[in-house]
């Protein structure tokens, strides 16, 4: 009866009709029937202590026999906070954890509910069990017999087994694909009923069934009662660089607290590895009640700033202990240069902190105002060493999924920066970070009624629109004022990398990668120090995934005035008959409210760019200028040039000239092996979907345009999340090409796919799977990590 209770406890009664009410105890009766017939062959269930020192001779080793099958064949599928009933099979932690069936992205979600982050907000078993996850593997007696009735990972695999997916080249509709599907989490006491309704839905999920060597290796390690041995300790070069690095986060002045309480905030999500030692050894960066020598305990808050409700804080780097999935890796060099840099930005750096900021929320949640004594230069230094890092955290941290995230951005842009040596900017820096202490970030306080905090922040913009067109315009009637040329664009001081970066948008997700990547895009954005941090507090820092729909939705809304921002300052470089023509076409069908936010009507009246045009095609020739100012350090590496084979590489740099609706057929993110007889390139197909603005919050398809519909393709892996497989013999490659040219109707596609393409159903999908991701590794040894199956088609 305590089961049925705190069943019922999940549930909200009002308003469900009396059949409903019925349905629900007759379902809760028998899963609480099966849980009684499992405890009397099986005892009382509990967690166990699968820890072994030595694991018995003739048994399967967790690390080297079964943890490889789950990252090759599960993890694809089961990471992240999308993972499918919050089950992370990336780690032995996860495994144990189990799964639960309330799901973290949910856009309609009202009230905020508990975070539940592995290795955070619970430290054992047992605490997840009271934090509502239930056990996958088997908790009843440990025996062979009881794992197969009670195990949940060895009942689905074998459901799979018993199961195989059907023939045919497409999926029964039986199989739902997407991603807000409806969730059937089954625990060992309703696993017959879910085996009952949908035998098709084994494991892996809408996907071929594992190898059998593969599947025989996970069920004999379930029946040995899923034991492990513990991660060997670090090794010593490891430990003393550890400590090493830890000593620099952990100053005891006010100075060095302020600076490490910065850092650590920009950098909570990074993967950090010493490259001198493991390129692929990974830790995370957490704050900890204990100091330096101590075993770390992480301070478990919702965000990286809220209050620690302890003393002192302290810097601790622990290692990453899940599987490195290609959707959250966003890995970050510590090493001697790193050091010098930062003792240079901040150590050496004259300035003085008599007093640390507080945590309240007005406060912690606006940097202008909780780092207002770190030099603004220092700050803005630090993020742009790795630019690339930086926007990465807003595109694969927590808020990396969902339409109302990511509909902010277009499908492909470039991004400039501002240059911090120059000198014709550095008297707008102080005003700009004081102006910035007036913005209230929408983390600043509980997220309600999003219309009416919207509006909100609407006169907040037009305040300092309004006081940034008044100061803009003196100075540019001042000799000594602010001058747009050239020169205001940082270079990367002729040798950092991350001075120009592009952004591929796949409907909700996307991708940031180094370099002026693809044709010349729509749009571009210019960032200063401001915008940067305030893209990095609303979106990284200031974004929790677990809040509600008010807060998602006040974060994009706010998105929009960042997005207009860096818009605008791309817009000044152009001669104004050519910016308003250019903003108009970027905003077609935009209320004229919308276009305010991005008009300095003063400044712009005085403001004549000090660039010499040539063409009547200005925006393409300023891309042109900026790639020649760019030139050093601008990466090659995703150019179809950059391929071995003339031949494939001429072919493919067809497709990149198509433009039309025909390529609406193809999906957003398409990976592509080209065969010879003894190599392969391997490329990526983009789908560019045409907007005619992008200020619509809901509804967007009523704004796409695709008759301006592009590709882009690129040598190697782009995106974490591909919706396609394609394989062709260099041989046939003209024939491929021709026939996503001639793409017209869904019926092509689907010729397509019938000829090159690597479907869900296909038998050899795991032997392809596996030669994208070796490919991957080989290409990237530090970036690579695994793909994420869920978004596969089924077409």
């Amino acid at each position: 009866m305590s089961k049925l209770k705190s069943s019922f406890r999940h549930f909200r009664f009002r308003g469900l009709s009396k059949s409903a009410l019925l349905l629900i105890v007759v379902a809760t009766g028998c899963a609480s029937y099966a849980g009684q017939m499992l405890q009397q062959r099986y005892g009382e269930p509990e967690p166990r202590d699968r820890i072994v020192e030595v694991v018995p001779e003739g048994q399967l080793d967790y690390w080297t026999d079964v943890k490889p099958v789950l990252e090759q064949n599960c993890v694809v599928c089961h990471a992240c906070y999308d993972a499918p009933c919050q089950m992370k099979l990336g780690s032995i932690e996860g495994i144990e954890r189990g799964a639960s069936p309330i799901v973290v992205y949910k856009q309609s979600r009202v009230n905020r509910i508990d975070p539940t982050r592995l290795y955070e907000d619970a430290q054992t078993v047992a605490e997840w069990r009271e934090k509502g996850f239930f056990a996958v593997l088997n908790e009843y007696e440990n025996s062979p017999q009881a794992v197969r009735d009670a195990s949940v990972m060895h009942r689905i695999l074998k459901l799979k087994e018993a199961n195989p997916l059907p023939g045919g080249d497409l999926l029964p509709d039986s199989f739902d694909l997407q991603l807000n599907r409806d969730q059937f989490c089954a625990e060992p006491e309703t696993f017959d009923k879910y085996a009952s309704k949908h035998p098709l839905w084994g494991m892996p999920y809408a996907l071929p069934g594992l190898e059998p060597e593969k599947q025989a290796v996970l069920l004999q390690w379930l029946e040995e009662g899923a034991v492990y041995t513990e991660r060997p300790p670090l090794p010593e070069a490891v430990q003393q660089e550890v400590a090493r690095w830890e000593a620099f986060l952990n100053g005891d002045t006010p100075k060095e607290q302020l600076v490490n309480r910065y850092i650590y905030e920009h950098l909570f999500l990074a993967h950090l590895y010493f490259p001198d030692l493991d390129n692929r050894r990974f830790f995370k960066l957490i704050r900890s009640s204990t100091p330096p020598g101590e075993k770390p305990s992480v301070i478990a808050t919702n965000r990286p700033y809220d209050d620690p409700g302890v003393e002192r804080v302290y810097y601790r780097l622990v290692e990453e202990r899940e599987a490195i999935v290609a959707k959250t890796h966003m890995p970050y060099v510590l090493d001697d240069a790193r050091m010098e840099r930062w003792t240079e930005f901040f150590v050496k750096t004259d300035f003085e902190v008599t007093e640390l900021p507080s945590y309240s929320s007005q406060v912690a949640s606006n940097p202008f105002k909780a780092f207002e004594a770190l030099p603004v230069e220092s700050r803005y230094r630090f993020m742009l060493d790795e630019a690339r890092f930086t926007i990465m955290n807003f595109i694969k941290g927590p808020v990396c999924r969902g339409q109302v995230a990511l509909n902010v951005i277009d499908d492909h842009f470039w991004v400039f920066f501002i240059d911090p040596d120059n000198s014709k900017i550095n008297h707008m820096q102080d005003f700009t970070a004081g102006m910035q202490t007036q913005i209230e970030l929408p983390a600043a306080k509980e997220s309600r009624l999003a219309l009416g905090r919207w509006r909100g922040y609407a006169r907040q913009q037009k305040e300092l629109i309004a006081q940034a067109d008044a100061y803009l315009t003196e100075r540019v009637t001042d000799p000594d004022g602010t001058q747009v040329s050239l020169d205001l664009i940082w270079d990367g001081n002729g040798e950092n990398d991350n001075a120009s970066l592009t952004i591929f948008r796949h409907n909700d997700s996307a991708t940031v990668v180094k370099g002026l990547v693809g044709r010349s895009p729509k749009t571009a954005w210019v960032i200063d120090y401001g915008l940067l941090e305030k893209i990095h507090y609303l979106l990284v820092a200031g974004y929790d995934v677990f809040d509600n729909v008010d807060h998602q939705i006040l974060s994009r809304l706010f998105m929009d005035f960042l997005r207009m921002e860096g818009e605008l300052a791309f817009l000044y470089m152009l001669p104004p008959e050519v910016r308003d023509a250019e903003r108009a076409y970027w905003y077609r069908g935009a209320e004229k409210e919308v276009t305010e936010f991005m008009t300095l009507p003063r400044f712009e009246s005085h403001l004549v760019p000090m660039i010499e045009y040539k063409t009547d095609q200005q925006k393409l020739e300023l891309y042109g200028m900026l790639k020649e100012r760019l030139a050093q350090v601008l990466p090659q590496k995703y150019g179809l040039e950059t391929m071995d084979d003339d031949y494939v590489r001429d072919e493919l740099e067809r497709l990149n000239d198509l433009k039309g609706a025909g390529l609406a057929l193809l999906p957003q993110v398409s990976f592509l092996e080209v065969r010879d007889e003894d190599s392969s390139e391997f490329a990526t197909i983009l789908g560019n979907k045409a907007r005619l603005s992008i200020t619509t919050l809901f509804g967007e398809g009523n704004s796409l345009e695709p008759e301006e519909d592009t590709l882009t393709v690129v040598n190697g892996f782009l995106g974490a999340y591909p919706n396609a497989f394609l394989t062709v013999d260099q041989a046939d490659l003209g024939d491929f090409v021709e026939r996503v040219t001639d793409l017209s109707t869904e019926a092509d596609y689907t010729e397509l796919l019938n000829i090159y393409g690597v479907r869900r159903t296909n038998a050899g999908f795991w032997a392809q799977s596996e030669r994208f991701h070796s490919a991957f590794r080989e290409d990237e040894p530090v970036e690579h990590g695994l793909f994420d199956f869920n978004r596969l088609e089924n077409r």
